[in-house]
């Protein structure tokens, strides 16, 4: 067998010598040869097609490590891992992307220059918490106000007083005054404070048992609505007679989905679309989406935990936001359709209609 210098075998696979020498080093491409007074590595032509593969994987950012593994796998498990990897690459570019919107949107309201001509704009709201028909107790909170808009869904034994901890922490900005400077600083330094409430009261009763909760809340400025996101409650916008899900589920199925190896079909009835990747609690992931959203006049928002969500058609709060005009009236109608569908979990509902204010003379 005609064994490739170390020169050759680089400018057929594309690698570097420096980077065959580092993985000769690593086990992740051992020559087939080694010379033992010169140390000059050789390789056989059929170690090409490992070498271009892993050429590939490392233009496609992967970590050595996750190559070694998939170097040992079979071509369909080999797919599959790659296939994982762009979903979560994909994912991050997403969060980093929503990060830019975020500070795009922040700096620009923050430029003197930028200054609001348009008449100012206030919202019109109502929140609406039910137990459900399966239920014992109820372990959403919702809450509404001038200036807070806010759904938490608690789980495990810890998990009603969680998600009031969780609510609580932030109707301190219910009364503050928000610098346009200050928005991004102030919402970082609330959710570390929601994340310290709800670690101090969702210890669970037993080590083997998780507790804590989702939140999905908007924070009203006057002109913007700026959004902070964790788990699988949801924020819905209707604007010009669309309805649009603005919040992306923190769940195993939604990333199985994002990755391909479900369809959205599945997951709405996979046994496990309520398991969390990120929440607040004990050792939960609880880095937030955060971003701004331009309010327009007669935009509707609902916030709603996933008893809405997995029990009722997304036409079917289309309609109901469109149809009913008062807040207050929608969100007993959304959770009485909740409760028509059997009312498996705990429901709760927070609409907010942006609309024109009546300047005082």
């Amino acid at each position: 067998m005609r064994l490739l210098t170390i020169g050759a075998f680089a400018k057929a696979s594309r690698l570097s010598p420096k980077a065959l020498r580092l993985y000769d080093e690593l086990g992740l491409l051992t020559p087939a040869r080694v010379d033992p007074v010169t140390g000059y590595r050789r390789y056989a032509p059929e170690q090409l097609e490992q070498a271009r593969l892993v050429a590939w994987l490392r233009r496609l950012g992967m970590p050595l490590a996750r190559i070694q593994h998939v170097c040992t796998l079979e071509a369909g498990p080999a797919a599959r891992e790659v296939r994982a990897f762009w979903a979560e690459v994909e994912a991050d570019t997403a969060a980093r992307r929503d990060l830019a919107s975020f500070l795009v949107g922040h700096l620009s309201w923050k430029d003197p220059a930028v200054s609001p001509t348009a008449k100012p704009l206030g919202i019109r709201y109502a929140a609406l918490s039910d137990t459900g028909l399966v239920r014992e107790s109820n372990q959403d909170t919702a809450y509404a106000g001038s200036r807070l808009l806010a759904v938490a869904d608690g789980f495990g034994s810890g998990g009603a007083p969680a998600s009031a901890a969780a609510v609580d922490a932030l109707k301190r900005l219910e009364t503050e005054s928000i610098p346009a400077g200050d928005l991004l600083n102030l919402l970082e330094d609330a959710v570390e404070q929601v994340k310290q409430a709800v670690n101090g009261v969702a210890r669970p009763a037993s080590s083997s048992e998780e507790a804590g909760t989702t939140l999905t809340a908007m924070l009203w400025t006057g002109s913007q609505l700026a959004l902070v996101h964790i788990g699988d409650s949801r924020v819905y916008l209707l604007r010009d007679g669309e309805l649009f899900q603005i919040t992306h589920d923190h769940t195993m199925v939604q990333s199985m989905v994002d990755e391909g190896r479900l369809t959205p079909e599945e997951a709405a009835s996979h046994p496990q679309r309520s398991l969390l990747l990120r929440a607040l609690g004990q050792g939960a992931d609880g880095t937030p989406d955060m971003r701004l959203h331009d309010a327009r006049r007669e935009d509707r928002y609902l916030l709603c935990s996933d008893g809405l969500s997995t029990v009722v058609p997304t036409d079917e709060i289309h309609r109901v936001l469109s149809e009913i005009s008062e807040p207050e009236q929608a969100v007993r109608e959304l959770v009485a359709l909740a409760n028509g569908s059997g009312g498996p979990d705990n429901v709760s509902c927070v609409v907010a209609d942006v609309m024109e204010q009546r300047r005082q003379r």
